[in-house]
């Protein structure tokens, strides 16, 4: 995305933001961990609910960086990842019924998410607010 190239690199960082290249495998990571974590509510039956609730959760993630970069609304950006954080917590909270190791396998998703919310709401502070 040139958004990431051009406009992010002139807004005020808060303090903690990683360098870019953290976020690659990071999410790399990550994402393979929640598709390991659906593969197991997957194969329980019963399983349909929670697994579209875990749908649902992708496209409100997916929405982030276009609200973000795309449009270059930090604000949208906020309201996004909080709806995000929401999402998940309903979807652990779906999987639970099914496997703990899912919702352990979604742990780390949502820590990463929390942190990403602080730092979106530090570009909130840093460049809106003030």
């Amino acid at each position: 995305m040139p958004s990431v190239r051009i406009w992010y690199l002139t807004i005020a960082p808060p303090p903690g933001t990683p360098p870019n290249w953290v976020f690659g495998p990071v999410w790399t990571t990550l994402y393979c961990m929640i598709g390991v974590a659906a593969w197991l509510v997957w194969r329980r039956p019963s399983h349909r609910g929670a697994l579209r609730l875990w749908g649902w959760h992708l496209l409100v993630n997916a929405l982030w960086a276009p609200a973000f970069f795309g449009l270059h609304s930090i604000a949208l950006g906020m309201a996004v990842i909080v709806a995000l954080l929401v999402a998940i917590g309903v979807t652990m909270r779906a999987f639970a019924r099914f496997s703990s190791t899912a919702v352990a396998l979604m742990v780390p998703y949502l820590a990463w998410t929390c942190y990403a919310t602080y730092l979106n709401a530090g570009f909130f502070w840093l460049n809106v607010v003030r």
